[in-house]
């Protein structure tokens, strides 16, 4: 076997679902990349203006990188796993650690048989254009939402990324595009962020609004959140290739971020919030502020006036972006209450209509 069949086979070992090698050449598909920062689809996240020049050439981001090792994991929990309002490669442990230390170890491995070998991890941590390094390197095509499809594992798989500064034999690229005529993911997505066929426009997503924003969300974006507490996984939800995706082998869901309830949530202080989702993508980024603003605009347009006590408690919260978004749930829950009549510090059994079990008070 040649290096190249060792490093793979070895990466297969440590549980990646995929590995492919990719050439450091500069991305073809940078000028695609700079043309949507111009027409300002990436909004207000600004890290991705401030390093746009490094995504063009990987040299700028690791000087000796020769070759790029690309891997996938799997964090599929089958279609039957509850959201809870959190997207589902959310719903795992941190796939940034998980990654990361198999990354360290199949570098190390590569150090074992080549001593001047040496490389950099990264998981998110970087400028790169990952999904085209990935395409470059054999692990699928980029489908009509952005994402990459692999024909056997759909889209429910995370990438890392080893550079390493051996002149490695590439992988085959994957270059069929198995999409065809199909739009379910465009046309699924309810909040219009796709602009056409491979442009996403951050401005509309779900998912930038509920991870990347820091701020209060406008009325707009808060009233079309569509249940989602943590990123958004429709348009992955329609796509047919993940109708048979297996199951995940290592990024399995646990059991205490399934079904999470955002009023339970608000009860949570940083030190609650913390023993609570440390090691999971809630903590520490985005952080206590941003979920718990979440979690009050869920409940703020459900309109529950159950939810109004801990709306109130939250809205005393010294955090100006918990505190803003309970004051606006309040709002909206009051003024839907008021507009059906329903006092707003009524009890939560009195404002329920009666079961369909319930005894009559008098006959008909």
């Amino acid at each position: 076997m040649t290096l190249e069949e060792r490093l793979l086979e070895q990466a297969y070992q440590l549980g990646f679902d995929l590995a492919g090698i990719a050439s450091a050449q500069p991305s073809d598909q940078y000028v695609l990349y700079r043309a949507w920062l111009e027409a300002g689809y990436a909004g207000e996240l600004a890290y991705l203006y401030k390093h746009a020049e490094a995504r063009r050439d990987l040299s700028q981001v690791y000087a000796q990188a020769q070759a790029v090792v690309m891997v996938a994991l799997n964090y599929n929990p089958g279609p039957e796993a509850p959201s809870g309002g959190l997207a589902r490669y959310a719903r795992t442990a941190d796939y940034h650690l998980v990654l990361r230390d198999r990354l360290k170890r199949l570098g190390s491995w590569l150090q074992e048989q080549v001593p001047e070998a040496w490389g950099r991890v990264c998981v998110d941590t970087a400028p790169l254009l990952e999904r085209d390094f990935a395409r470059r390197a054999g692990l699928g095509w980029q489908a009509k939402n952005t994402m990459l499809i692999h024909p056997r594992l759909g889209s429910w798989f995370v990438l890392g990324a080893l550079l390493v500064n051996l002149p490695l034999k590439a992988s085959a690229p994957f270059t069929p595009r198995h999409c065809g005529t199909c739009t379910r993911c465009l046309d699924a997505c309810p909040t219009g962020a796709f602009v056409a066929p491979q442009v996403l426009d951050a401005r509309r997503c779900i998912s930038t609004w509920t991870i990347e924003l820091r701020r209060p969300l406008h009325d707009h974006e808060a009233t079309q959140l569509h249940g989602w507490l943590f990123g958004c996984d429709i348009c992955q939800e329609v796509c047919p290739w993940n109708r048979k995706a297996p199951h995940a082998r290592l990024l399995l869901p646990r059991d205490d971020l399934v079904g999470l309830d955002p009023a339970e949530l608000l009860t949570l202080d940083e030190a609650a919030f913390r023993a609570r989702f440390e090691g999971t993508a809630l903590y520490p980024r985005p952080g206590r502020s941003v979920v718990l603003r979440n979690a009050a605009l869920l409940l703020g347009q459900a309109g529950d006036p159950a939810a109004l006590d801990v709306l109130r408690h939250a809205a005393r919260e010294s955090e100006p972006l918990i505190a803003g978004a309970a004051q606006w749930a309040i709002a909206r829950i009051e003024a839907k209450t008021s507009a059906r009549g329903i006092p707003s510090n009524q009890s939560a059994e009195s404002s329920q209509e009666p079961s369909c079990n319930a005894e009559p008070t008098s006959t008909p």
